[in-house]
C-alpha cells in the first residue's frame, strides 16, 4: 500500500502529538491550578506530585491489561473509541473545582490513553515490513511524541499566560474531540487489510513468557523502567525546573521545550548509525548509560544555562538512540500475536510504573533539599542500571 506511510503512519503521528498535549497541558497551568484548587505552600509538593502522576497509575494498569484484553479486537475502533474518551476526559478537566475532579480526569485519560498505547504497535507490525519497522517506529510513536514536546510547551505556556489554565484544556481537549476522531475514522484501515498479519488471521497465541521472547524479557522491562523514569520524572517536572534556574516568561517556554528539540535534531544522525551498524542493543544501552553520566554532572556546574544544557543533551541523547530502537527489539523478538501485549506489558511497567515512582521521587527530593537537580542527579543513576541490564539482554540473545 503505497500511502501508508502516510495514511497509517502519518495520521498516528499525528493523532499522537495531540496524545502528548493532553499530558503536558497539567504540567503547564500547575501553578495556577494549585491556587484555585488550594494546594499551595507546603501542601504542593505531594498534592502536585500526586495530580501528575494520577496519569501515570491509570496509564500503567491499562497499558498491561489493555494490551492483553484488546488483542483480539481490531487497533482501528480501540484507538477511535479511546482518543474520543480521553478527550471528554480533557475538556471536562478545564471545568473543575476540587483536586478529587482533577484526579478522576487525569486518571480517566491514563486509563485511555494506555489502552491506546499497545495499538501503535499493533499497527507497525501488520502495516510495515520488518526492514521498515525502525523507521515506522520512529514515525508512530517517536516524532509526534517529541514534536509536542518540543512545540507543544512554546505553544501552550503562551496560551497559558494569556488565557489561564482552563483554556488549555478545552483547547487540547477539542483537537483531539473534533479534528482527531474524525480523521481516524476516514483515514486508518482495518487490522483485516494489513499486508503482514494475513496470513496469521484467526491465530489466538496463547501469552507466555516464552511468546514474549522468554525471560530476558524481564531485562528489557527493566530497562524500559528506568528510562520511563528518566523520561518522566523530567518531562513532569521540567517547566517548573527550568523555572528554578532562572529562566521565566519566553524562556521558559524555550528552555522546557529544547531537551525535545534536541532530541528531533539528534534522531536522523542516530537513526541512521543503528540502521548502518544494526547494533540496535549497543545503540539503546549508550542511549542510558551516557545521559545518565550527564545528569551526575548537574551539582559540578553553578550556571543555570549550563545545567539546562546537560538536562537538554541528557533527554536529546537518550530520546534519540534509546526511544527509536527499543520498539524494534521488542517487535522483533516476540511473537507476532503477542506485540500488543508485550508493548503494553513494557509501557505499562516502564511509563506508567517508572514514571509515578520518578514524579514523586523529584517532587520529594525537591521538598527535602529545595532543587529539581538533586532528584534529576538520581534519575542519572538508575538509568545507568537500565543501560547494564540492557547490555545484559544483548549479551543473553547473542548466545
Amino acid at each position: 500500500m503505497e500511502s501508508k506511510w502516510l495514511r497509517i503512519g502519518g495520521t498516528l503521528m499525528v493523532g499522537l502529538f495531540v496524545a502528548y498535549l493532553d499530558r503536558i497541558n497539567l504540567s503547564v497551568g500547575l501553578p495556577s491550578i494549585a491556587k484555585d484548587l488550594g494546594f499551595t505552600g507546603a501542601d504542593f509538593a505531594v498534592t502536585a506530585s500526586l495530580a501528575l502522576t494520577t496519569f501515570l497509575i491509570g496509564y500503567a494498569v491499562a497499558n498491561v491489561f489493555g494490551g492483553i484484553l484488546t488483542r483480539q479486537f481490531d487497533p482501528k475502533w480501540v484507538v477511535i473509541w479511546m482518543l474520543g474518551i480521553w478527550s471528554v476526559s480533557t475538556i471536562l478537566t478545564g471545568w473543575v473545582t476540587s483536586v478529587f475532579l482533577l484526579l478522576v480526569c487525569r486518571l480517566i485519560l491514563g486509563v485511555t490513553e494506555g489502552i491506546y498505547w499497545p495499538q501503535q504497535s499493533r499497527f507497525a507490525k501488520g502495516w510495515f515490513a520488518p526492514s521498515e519497522l525502525t523507521r515506522a517506529n520512529s514515525m508512530i510513536q517517536y516524532y509526534g511524541q517529541y514534536f509536542a514536546l518540543a512545540i507543544g510547551f512554546m505553544i501552550l505556556t503562551p496560551i497559558y499566560d494569556a488565557m489561564g489554565w482552563h483554556a488549555l484544556f478545552f483547547i487540547t481537549g477539542g483537537l483531539g474531540l473534533f479534528i482527531m476522531v474524525p480523521l481516524y475514522f476516514k483515514l486508518l484501515r482495518p487490522e483485516s487489510e494489513a499486508p503482514y498479519l494475513k496470513q496469521e488471521a484467526g491465530e489466538k497465541t496463547k501469552l507466555t513468557l516464552k511468546a514474549l521472547g522468554g525471560w530476558p524479557f524481564l531485562l528489557l522491562v527493566f530497562s524500559y523502567i528506568t528510562q520511563g523514569m528518566l523520561f518522566w520524572g523530567i518531562t513532569l517536572w521540567i517547566p517548573m525546573a527550568v523555572k528554578s534556574l532562572g529562566f521565566s516568561g519566553t524562556a521558559q517556554a524555550i528552555g522546557s521545550a529544547l531537551p525535545y528539540f534536541a532530541a528531533i535534531a539528534l534522531a536522523i544522525p542516530m537513526s541512521f548509525i543503528s540502521d548502518r551498524t544494526g547494533k540496535r542493543v549497543l545503540v539503546a544501552a549508550l542511549g542510558l548509560f551516557i545521559p545518565g553520566m550527564l545528569l551526575m554532572l548537574l551539582p559540578q556546574v553553578d550556571s543555570g544555562y549550563l545545567k539546562l544544557g546537560l538536562i537538554t543533551l541528557a533527554l536529546g541523547y537518550w530520546a534519540s538512540s534509546y526511544t527509536p530502537n527499543i520498539w524494534s527489539i521488542i517487535q522483533s523478538t516476540v511473537e507476532p500475536k503477542a506485540v500488543g501485549p508485550a508493548s503494553g506489558i513494557i509501557n505499562g511497567l516502564g511509563a506508567g510504573g517508572g514514571g509515578t515512582l520518578a514524579g514523586f521521587l523529584v517532587g520529594l527530593l525537591y521538598k527535602s533539599t529545595g532543587s529539581y537537580m538533586t532528584g534529576f542527579v538520581a534519575l542519572g543513576v538508575l538509568v545507568i542500571l537500565g543501560g547494564t541490564a540492557l547490555l545484559a539482554y544483548g549479551k543473553v540473545k547473542s548466545t
